[in-house]
């Protein structure tokens, strides 16, 4: 599904923070604090575009993130995209103008009133996310200032007054979530066993808040990892990388790289942009 979007990769930035080097062209994001630091990676907004080309490939996070397009009066082109684990194609122009909410693993959940599951692999409209009048009033309050600071400021609150669920997480899904953030290798039964659940009641717990099931946010996260350790290498050997993370032979760590992304580990190499999990697109493709 084509959507308009954009994401941050930068995981070690301070909490707001313009590009200085191109002024017409704004990326920046803050982190929320209190209770919504635990659910919310960032908040990011993005203005202008000035890549030789407009289509991208996002690669799966296994995370919701909800986009707010500024630049449109349609509240169509705002959309919240579901857990990931297949790679989306964007279309991105000099006039984009994007607020965005990126959520933690499992983060969405408290804010959502349907099953996360449903939203695998989805895009959705932000009035199937919050209802058309709620979604009108949230972009009519952002059109009423202009600095990002400020429409953060407003996007959080919007959050916190939009809460489906209590803001907190079943203690198992926490600790996997941390525990396969750590080690992606660790076996399943491993984890049940440590928060003393059946497998079976583990995998519905987990896949309930987070979209996935653990087996697969799992394999996301390897492959995360993987992109992670390879960002700014030109020259890799990939039979190493694949022993070093647990992959069974290369041409696994090949197979799971084509699934998540749609590409070879070589033709990503080729296709990185600025942005850690966006690749550019080239024609005809």
């Amino acid at each position: 599904m084509r959507r308009r979007a954009a994401e941050n990769d930068e995981p070690h930035a301070p909490s707001f923070r313009p590009n200085q080097a191109e002024p017409t062209n704004i990326f920046c994001f803050h982190f929320p604090q209190g209770p919504l630091a635990r659910f919310v990676e960032r908040f990011w907004y993005w203005k202008g575009h000035t890549a030789t080309h407009s289509l991208e490939r996002v690669l799966p996070t296994g995370t919701v993130q909800l986009v707010l397009d500024l630049g449109s009066a349609r509240i169509a082109n705002s959309v919240g995209s579901g857990p990931r684990s297949i790679s989306s194609i964007i279309q991105r122009t000099a006039q984009d103008e994007l607020l965005g909410i990126h959520f933690k693993p499992g983060g969405a959940f408290p804010f959502l009133a349907f099953p996360l599951p449903e939203l695998r692999n989805v895009s959705i409209g932000m009035e199937d996310v919050w209802g058309r009048a709620q979604a009108d009033t949230l972009l009519s309050l952002l059109y009423q200032v202009k600095k990002p600071e400020a429409r953060f400021r407003i996007l959080e609150a919007y959050l916190i007054s939009a809460l489906r669920r209590p803001l907190q997480r079943h203690a198992a899904v926490a600790f996997a979530i941390a525990e396969l953030q750590r080690n992606p290798n660790l076996p399943m039964s491993r984890i049940a066993e440590k928060v003393n659940l059946s497998h079976r009641r583990f995998i519905e717990i987990f896949a309930s808040e987070v979209g996935l099931t653990p087996k697969l946010f799992s394999r996301v996260q390897r492959f995360n990892q993987v992109v992670s350790s390879v960002a700014h290498q030109s020259h890799v050997d990939w039979l190493e990388l694949a022993m070093s993370f647990g992959y069974c032979d290369q041409a696994h760590l090949i197979h799971e790289f084509q699934e998540f992304s749609s590409v070879t580990p070589t033709e990503y190499l080729g296709l990185r942009t600025e942005h850690l999990s966006h690749l550019s697109v080239p024609a005809g493709r």
